[in-house]
């Protein structure tokens, strides 16, 4: 599972809906030939990450190469169910990513480009938000 190692501040704010418009930067492929790309903005747990991360490797027998793009980084909170009020901040449940849209979220290479896409889409339908796969063929 994915998590940081250290942060500045263990409790941050979420900033829900303020996450909008496209992405400036991770838009392009970089390290593969077919990557998988966000449509739309959300945000995406490490536990998502690691189901569509294990759907794509097992698929592909563990052939080829994947890279990760996107690292959970913001930390979420919640309270325990029927705890009143008041008393502070709830503890850690996750760590997620802000996806905007555009950014590319997994890279493969090493393979045919329909065995590739064929992997994503299996680690598309993990994600919460539409994506859709581009390629450099």
């Amino acid at each position: 599972m994915l998590e940081p190692k250290k942060l500045k501040y263990r409790k941050s704010h979420r900033f829900r809906g303020r996450v909008t418009g496209t992405a400036k930067n991770g838009t392009r492929l970089t390290f593969g030939s077919v990557g998988l790309k966000a449509i739309e903005t959300g945000e995406i747990s490490a536990r998502q990450i690691e189901a569509a991360r294990k759907a794509m490797t097992h698929f592909i027998k563990r052939g080829g190469k994947i890279w990760i793009r996107v690292f959970p980084h913001k930390p979420v909170t919640q309270k325990a169910a029927e705890v009143p009020m008041g008393s502070g901040k709830g503890n850690i449940e996750k760590y997620v990513a802000d996806i905007k849209a555009g950014t590319i979220i997994f890279e493969m290479d090493g393979m045919s480009e329909e065995l590739s896409k064929e992997a994503l889409r299996l680690a598309s339908h993990k994600l919460p938000i539409k994506c859709k796969s581009i390629s450099n063929y």
